[in-house]
């Protein structure tokens, strides 16, 4: 998500206090360590906020995790450009029922691929057809050659139309809709989505450590990322494909923004109504590794193991791991950096998303905190 391609190949709140970890959320970070990840770092916010650690920041100097350290999100910043395009929507600027050829006109016209017969909405719930073409690594060799290439949002538009789209309407996870979320935004305001973030949720949430992530090294502190090839190798130094879309974060951030939503403070009414019932089925292989879950608008509903349901959005890219949960009412979140990849087998995928899932769950569940 990239989840699938990365596994296959300040305080959280103002005012609210770090208190020491529930003995469940520390129970649950040790275990994902244990499993094989080389660190973990989980926060939980409600009443209180709990922080917890595990493994190592560094193979080669065994420093600690930093509780609060910086990680590239990839895909959990999907959720980011969804609140700024129903921003739109509720400013009456765009229209869900807009096509990719209002904003973008002829831009998506090759191979059976037709922007006149895409909107904004499918874009948003991965259900416009346009097949992915993202560059990826095979090999360490691979990585070693290419993790400083670039590529801007016109060149994996452009790798998208040498293929043929996929039948029919159906849910199929994509990236290159998002990146054709973010030319759109950039059409209808004058401003890169960045530029529109930072204004419209950024400053006003206060996320001081959230911002684009354009360089190949991370602000510090911040753990060294590990990618399972024939070896695993430290990936932390690498530019990610989407050079105009992607994020750096920290789990307090992450939990102030997804708290933010759900309690009311980022999107009307009407928009959040849009984002939350506008629910489609996964695809058999997203449904085996999130079991019970729907796709709205830019997030995840999911099941919560004590009844009811959490929402959330994951990613995946460059090593790092993420996983976020938030109750409906916005009161109480949870957010997981993991720093490596367990392995390159899809039982190995199934079993890092399990774990992050039962952290997350567990979390979310605990009514003491």
């Amino acid at each position: 998500m990239r989840i699938l391609a990365a596994v296959m190949a300040t305080i959280g709140t103002a005012g609210t206090a770090i208190a020491a970890p529930a003995p469940q959320l520390t129970k649950n970070t040790a275990a994902i360590h244990a499993a094989g990840v080389t660190g973990v770092q989980a926060r939980a916010v409600g009443v209180k906020t709990e922080v917890a650690t595990a493994g190592v920041a560094s193979l080669q100097t065994s420093r600690p995790v930093p509780s609060n350290g910086y990680f590239r999100i990839a895909s959990t910043g999907k959720t980011f450009k969804a609140v700024v395009v129903l921003q739109l929507v509720g400013d009456g600027r765009l229209s869900l029922d807009d096509t990719v050829d209002r904003w973008l006109p002829g831009l998506i016209r090759a191979n059976g691929n037709d922007g006149r017969r895409i909107t904004i909405r499918q874009l948003l719930q991965h259900t416009h057809g346009l097949r992915d073409d993202f560059p990826d690594f095979a090999t360490e060799a691979d990585f070693y050659r290419h993790r400083f290439d670039r590529y801007t949002s016109a060149d994996l538009v452009a790798r998208t139309l040498q293929h043929k789209p996929w039948p029919g309407t159906e849910w199929r996870y994509s990236n290159i809709g998002y990146v054709l979320l973010g030319m759109i935004i950039k059409k209808a305001t004058g401003h890169s989505w960045y530029d529109e973030l930072q204004q419209r949720v950024i400053r006003p949430l206060g996320l001081h450590h959230t911002r684009p992530d354009h360089s190949p090294t991370l602000p510090h502190p911040h753990a060294r990322s590990y990618q399972p090839f024939e070896r695993l190798v430290d990936v932390t130094e690498q530019v990610l494909n989407d050079q105009d879309g992607s994020l750096v974060s920290t789990t307090a951030d992450l939990n102030t923004f997804f708290r933010a939503l759900f309690d009311g403070r980022l999107l009307k009414p009407a928009q959040l109504t849009e984002m939350t019932t506008n629910l489609r089925d996964l695809d058999p292989q997203i449904a085996e590794l999130m079991p019970d879950s729907q796709y709205g608008l830019g997030i995840f509903k999911r099941p919560l193991p004590c009844g009811g349901e959490y929402w959330g959005h994951g990613g995946g890219d460059g090593g790092f791991i993420t996983e976020t949960g938030v109750t409906t009412d916005g009161r109480r979140s949870a957010v997981v950096s993991m720093s490596s990849v367990l392995g390159r087998e899809w039982a190995d995928a199934l079993r890092q998303q399990h774990l992050a899932d039962q952290l997350i769950g567990n979390a979310l569940c605990d009514a003491s905190s």
